[in-house]
């Protein structure tokens, strides 16, 4: 055949091949359902769940710190939840981050975000998304992201609007980074001011939380960022310690502990919750039923995922002994409603796994738990969107905007606490200032902190405001901490040559037989709490002898002993120095022992232990420099130099770090007392997150404002304050005692069997939940209800008008409070319902107008039915807890027949 009659068939043939092969419309293609992004999500979280393996499923419930860079990616090949991904900026030796710029900073966090997702995206079986988490309690924990005011801070603004715009802040700078979950908010209630984490709450009371929690989480969950309240659902016990047991009953749950949580579930829309450490009514939170199962899920509706603290779920077997192993305390978690494991190892996933394999973990809860996580990841739309725009890092960060209300924020939440002979704003008249204190040169940001940008002192900030025209002197004085003694170091401790002590451990009590483990140790400074010294030995019956040779720093007397609870013996040269061979408590004993310098001693530490909860701690005075009052004595010359002083004080506290006394720690008060001697006035500037008590000070000073960990720009925010430039109107979450005898102490008590008092102490407080003076002064007045009789269903609007009194513009907080003057079970003897900031010039009068509504009038009858109870109601206005204004009553009728 010809070419030219071959033409038409190969055309033909062309054409219909073409037709054969042609692309398929989408529908028709063979991408799995769940790749679709046209599906309804639950059809593309069916069609996933159904194509996973068991490793695959455990693997999407297991979330830890870490990323790719010292792992073989391999390892990952089944996937995993998420990462809360290693710092890019690695610290030096001191503990300083390497400075980038903010857009730097976020931009490498972002790449290197998309390097770990592309692997999963591309390198895992299934191809699921990772979900990058961290902590952003007051600000990104982040080199370069703005550190705002410490939680507590921003609760004593009661300002939603602005904790709204710091929260938008603070998403924004996240989402940049591709962080897809935070680990925030703390809303627990901090019903005791012990607690060393009520500076990462909102306070004490839980409709102030609730409307804070709210505020915040509203504004991420909006921006496409997972939200995890937290801890669920109590996390402070008995004595004001952290993760101690809770027995509350469910009335109490639902009235105090459970609505910040709720609210944010509900009206916020957060998606996550985190469970606490402690156990409630016997059951580890992690694996509480009744809690996760049946509150949460059933009874609230909430089809978020659930993820324990970290380490939490291995609690049941090393804290609260009601699991056999790590399996076991497993497969009790996910049996029992947790959805996420968060572990802080990768290597721990080994403990976890076996039950997700062998079949001990319900096949139904575990799909239920991945579900979960594969449903959120789809809402985010990881599956279609899973990278950072690396370009768009950059102009999604506005830095100076940012330090700008980090300012503003400070600002507003600073409490003026006393303000005697108007010693503050400080006058014209004033030309030198006294500042005093090593918190003025601290700039401490508060728990779970990023290092915040170019963060200001508060001696920065007076510099700056005073210029040239003022003369700001500066001491250091007393700090926060003091070291009467410290341990000995490893390298004046030496065995047969070796730097540190040989440490023969006997698992009896009487150091007898032989030790079941010899080793070398640096330096006795054990503190064996979950664990003992060892697996061999165990943890809570056994033996240590230290041997080994000291040396002498230096000639003279030395100060030497041992410090823990009990049960231990010290040797120098063969000669008993300390003999505590019992056990009774903790405690600190020293006894002096002559030395030469350069000279070596035999030294010997026995110590035993029955129960577990070990300390024992070998400490010295010597090279210490201890000079406080040195310190205090230059810290007065100052002050005599100056028309006034400020004296900047703070607390330790933290995580774990529950305070037993609520006075100044170390010699801060001696520093506050030698300096209120000289005549001068003194303004006592508080940093810390938690109430202190004063008494012995607080009668010689003129002043003092309550600061909190006011953020990077605090410096200026307390210049701002101390100068008059802005006027005070925090107002405080929580109340202060006079003692800690009188802890728990909380405005929104039930009433009493007899009364608040003791024989030797009053039962009120020093300051009162909702306290804070200001420059100017209010006047309230006007009080009216459009309707003083409602129906159960009905509602009315509360109005009242406030009049700035004073010579200058301020902030006034108008609080709304009620009291149930007849119910069928105690009721609060107050309880706040409603809270206004308002901005007033001199002069200025407002109304102010509350919706008084149903949800304000509901109570828990004796059945825990949510009901309104027909009766009188006493509505009270005023600016704090204990200073009510204007007092009126709101009926609440029965229904009709």
């Amino acid at each position: 055949m010809r070419t030219n009659q071959l033409l038409p068939v190969i055309l033909f043939l062309f054409l219909a091949l073409s037709t054969l092969f042609a692309p398929l419309p989408i529908s028709a293609q063979t991408i799995p359902p769940y790749k679709d992004a046209r599906l309804s999500i639950d059809a593309r979280v069916k069609d996933l769940l159904g194509r996973m393996t068991p490793e695959e499923k455990f693997w999407q419930l297991f979330m830890i710190p870490g990323d790719l860079d010292k792992a073989a990616p391999q390892q990952y090949r089944h996937g995993i939840f998420g990462f809360q991904v290693s710092a890019t900026a690695q610290g030096d030796a001191g503990g300083q981050l390497l400075q980038y710029k903010t857009t730097e900073n976020a931009l490498i966090l972002a790449t290197k975000i998309n390097r770990i997702q592309r692997y999963f995206v591309d390198s895992s079986r299934l191809g699921i998304p990772i979900i990058a988490f961290d902590e952003a309690l007051h600000g990104l924990v982040r080199d370069g992201a703005t550190a705002f005011p410490q939680a507590i801070a921003l609760a004593a603004t009661w300002d939603t609007t602005l904790m709204q715009q710091v929260s938008v802040a603070i998403a924004a700078e996240t989402k940049a980074r591709g962080i897809r979950q935070i680990l925030t908010p703390v809303v627990n209630i901090a019903s005791d001011v012990r607690w060393g984490r009520t500076e990462e709450t909102y306070g004490e009371d839980p409709f102030l939380a609730s409307e804070m929690g709210v505020a915040f989480v509203r504004s991420f969950e909006k921006t496409g960022i997972i939200t995890t309240p937290k801890h669920f659902v109590a996390n402070v016990g008995d004595g004001g310690r952290d993760s101690y047991p809770i027995h509350y009953n469910e009335r109490l749950l639902e009235e105090i502990y459970l609505p910040p949580f709720k609210a944010c579930i509900e009206r916020g829309g957060s998606r996550s919750v985190m469970t606490a450490y402690n156990s409630l009514d016997g059951v580890a939170c992690s694996a509480n039923s009744w809690l996760l199962q049946q509150k949460l899920k059933k009874e609230w509706g909430f089809n978020g995922f659930v993820i324990s603290d970290a380490n939490a779920v291995g609690g049941e077997l090393v804290l609260h002994n009601t699991a056999k192993d790590y399996a076991d305390a497993g497969r009790h978690a996910i049996n029992n409603g947790l959805d996420v494991i968060f572990q802080t190892s990768y290597d721990h996933h080994t403990l976890f796994i076996p039950p997700f394999l062998d079949g001990r973990a319900d096949s139904n809860r575990v799909n239920e738990a991945v579900a979960r996580v594969l449903r959120a990841k789809f809402e985010l739309g990881l599956f279609e969107h899973p990278y950072v725009d690396e370009k768009a890092v950059a102009r999604s960060i506005d830095i100076a905007a940012h330090k700008a209300l980090a300012r503003k924020a400070a600002q507003k939440s600073i409490v003026l606490l006393k303000n005697e002979k108007k010693v503050l704003p400080l006058s014209p008249a004033v030309k030198t200032i006294a500042l005093i204190g090593e918190e003025a040169t601290a700039a401490r940001l508060g728990g779970y902190s990023g290092p915040g940008n170019q963060k200001v002192s508060i001696l920065q900030g007076l510099q700056r405001r005073a210029g040239k025209a003022l003369k700001v002197l500066y001491a250091p004085g007393a700090g926060i901490r003091h070291q009467e003694y410290i341990s000995i170091p490893a390298q004046q401790l030496s065995h047969n040559g070796q730097a540190g002590l040989q440490g023969a451990y006997f698992t009896n009590t009487t150091l007898s037989g032989a030790p079941a483990l010899t080793r070398k140790d640096a330096t006795i400074d054990f503190h064996w709490t979950l664990y003992g010294p060892d697996p061999a030995i165990g943890a809570g019956f056994y033996s240590v002898r230290w041997t080994g040779m000291l040396l002498a720093p230096q000639t003279g007397q030395c100060q030497i002993g041992l410090e823990g609870n009990d049960g231990y013996r010290l040797y120098v040269n063969n000669k008993l120095v300390i003999d505590n061979w019992t056990k009774r408590t903790y405690q600190t004993i020293t006894k002096p022992v002559y030395l030469e310098k350069g000279k070596q001693y035999a030294l010997r530490v026995e110590f035993f232990e029955t129960t577990g909860q070990a300390h024992c701690k070998l400490i010295w005075q010597v090279g210490l420099a201890n000079d406080r009052a040195q310190r205090i004595r230059e810290a007065v010359a100052i002050a005599q130099k100056a028309d006034v002083a400020i004296i900047a004080v703070g607390i330790h506290e933290g995580e774990f770090q529950d305070r037993a006394l609520l006075n100044l720690p170390g010699y801060q008060e001696a520093l506050i007392q030698a300096v209120a001697a000289t005549g001068k006035p003194v303004v006592v500037v508080l940093t810390g997150g938690s109430a202190t008590t004063m008494s012995s000070w607080i009668n010689q000073v003129a002043g003092i404002v309550e600061v909190w960990y006011p953020g990077e720009e605090g410096g200026h925010a307390v210049a701002d304050v101390l100068f008059g430039d802005y006027n005070p109107a925090g107002r405080l979450p929580i109340t202060f005692p006079v003692h800690e005898g009188q802890l728990p102490l909380v405005y929104n008590h039930k009433p009493t069997g007899r009364g608040d008092d003791y024989h030797n102490l009053s039962g009120q407080p020093l300051f009162p939940f909702g306290y804070g003076l200001s420059y100017t002064s209010f006047e309230y007045s006007k009080l009216q209800l459009d309707n003083t009789i409602i129906t159960p269903s009905g509602s009315t609007a509360l109005r009242c008008t406030i009049t700035n009194t004073g010579t200058r513009a301020g902030d006034e907080v108008v609080q709304l409070y009620m009291k149930d003057l007849l119910a069928s079970v105690a009721r609060p003897v107050l309880e706040l319902k409603g809270f206004q900031r308002i901005h007033l010039q001199a002069g200025e009068s407002r109304e102010v107008m509350f919706s008084i509504t149903p949800d304000m009038l509901q109570m828990l009858n004796k059945d825990m039915q949510r009901v309104i109870e027909p009766g009188d109601f006493q509505i009270m206005i005023g600016n704090s807890s204990k200073d009510v204004r204007l007092k009126g009553t709101l009926t609440v009728s029965p229904l009709s027949n």
